[in-house]
């Protein structure tokens, strides 16, 4: 509906009044069809989950205790799942305790009360660029001002960190905090360097920073590495956001939140107001999966499908993209970030590769200031493997056509394009964004 016809829009709240539908939602209802091959949800492989086994712990979990898993819980969660996430964080070696952790309906629920909890109108937020599309969401909806952070292949630059937040101390502002996710990053592929976790770490301290660590994608690392967090360097300045989503299954809409406790009780009582309480039913269903089932060795199962897609995507992109187009190279989790020369709009060439038969996300949704307009997100995690390669040649094919329709149109004006190995080596040492 369109809002000038709305005859509500008198009465909605100013932080609903600038809300609106993404015009490629629509699209992406095509992109589900079976004939499409779509790079754009960033959706696990849950076929790969052994079935026989996740019906078997949700029967157990009836038949042993439906009563309890029927009824109302608590607002924190259970603190028998809250002990065993510590575990899994344990796992990659994140320092927690079951008592400083809030259970919650998936990150993007989490990020939703973090940015309740702290932001007031017009605060700022500093977050990497590009960044997760539901981060942005999280805190355009509760009308923050977000500042985005260039990154490369290491990750946030967090020079251009410092930069920002003395440009902020000059005009006699400060950030509310940071919002990073800095392993196997949503859209762009990439992981924080050590280095760069080091100095983010001090730039906290010095500037009497929080820091959001959004951390979905840690264990997925293809080569088994575990990176050190920021809440471990800085334990009582990190809000720290889990999710069973990407190592279990995002059905079971099961994430959670680790805080410093002043802020775990203000989150509490955010998340009793929000949905009175977390699922008991998912809650010891993501129980009994961590206490009989082999999880590590299905994220290890989980892990080596996405490092064989990413493989498999990666060669396609070598093969079959136009002079000029980059991407990044992941190490872990689920994306690759695709830069186009300029004179191509991905937002504009969506509908066109839906009708070839193919969709992604194109970069725009991925910013708060509207840059992103020659990016684009492909997820290989969810399509089939035989049909990878297909997908990127008819992203290939349009990629082609479009260049030459650019070079029709603007002759000896249109942008040069570089060899894929020069531009190869200049996004190595340069800017991710848009």
């Amino acid at each position: 509906m369109r809002l000038d016809t709305d005859p509500y829009l008198a009465r909605y709240a100013a932080r609903v009044k600038g809300m609106s539908a993404s015009e490629i939602r629509a699209l992406f209802s095509v992109a589900s069809r079976p004939e499409v091959v779509s790079f754009a949800g960033g959706m696990p492989a849950t076929s790969a989950l052994d079935m026989e086994a996740v019906e078997a712990v949700a029967a157990q979990v009836i038949r042993d205790a439906g009563a309890t898993a029927l009824q109302y819980g608590g607002g924190q969660g259970r603190p028998e799942l809250r002990a065993l996430l510590t575990e899994v964080m344990h796992h990659e070696g994140i320092p927690g305790h079951a008592d400083d952790l809030v259970i919650t309906v998936g990150g993007q629920q989490a990020l939703e009360l973090v940015a309740r909890c702290f932001i007031d109108p017009g605060d700022i937020v500093l977050a990497e660029g590009p960044t997760y599309v539901g981060g942005i969401g999280a805190l355009t909806a509760n009308q923050a001002e977000v500042r985005h952070i260039p990154m490369d292949a290491d990750g946030m630059q967090v020079e251009a960190l410092a930069e920002a937040l003395d440009q902020l101390a000059a005009e006699g502002r400060r950030a509310k905090y940071v919002y990073t996710i800095p392993n196997h990053q949503n859209p762009a592929g990439v992981s924080m360097s050590v280095p760069r976790r080091h100095r983010l770490a001090e730039l906290a301290e010095q500037h009497d920073l929080i820091v959001v660590e959004d951390n979905p994608y840690g264990l997925l690392d293809f080569a088994g590495r575990t990176w050190p967090s920021i809440r471990e360097l800085i334990p009582e300045r990190v809000i720290y956001v889990g999710t069973v989503s990407k190592t279990f299954a995002p059905g079971v809409r099961t994430g959670w939140i680790a805080a410093p406790r002043p802020v775990r009780d203000k989150l509490i009582l955010l998340r009793e107001a929000a949905d009175l309480c977390p699922s008991n039913l998912t809650q010891m269903i993501v129980e009994t999966w961590l206490t009989t089932q082999p999880w590590r060795e299905q994220i290890k199962r989980f892990t080596e499908l996405y490092r064989e897609k990413s493989e498999l995507m990666l060669h396609a992109l070598d093969t079959e993209m136009p002079d000029g187009v980059d991407w990044t190279v992941p190490k872990g989790a689920f994306y690759v970030w695709l830069t186009v020369p300029r004179g191509v709009d991905t937002s504009d060439l969506l509908a066109k590769a839906i009708n070839q038969r193919v969709a992604y996300v194109p970069g725009r949704g991925f910013y708060a200031d509207g840059s992103g307009g020659d990016q684009m997100r492909l997820c290989f995690s969810y399509p089939p493997q035989d049909r990878i390669h297909e997908g990127v040649g008819r992203l290939g094919e349009l990629l082609h056509a479009e260049l030459e329709l650019v070079r029709a149109v603007f002759g000896d004006d249109a942008p040069q394009l570089r060899s894929r190995r020069d531009a190869r080596r200049e996004t190595r040492g340069g800017n991710l964004g848009g």
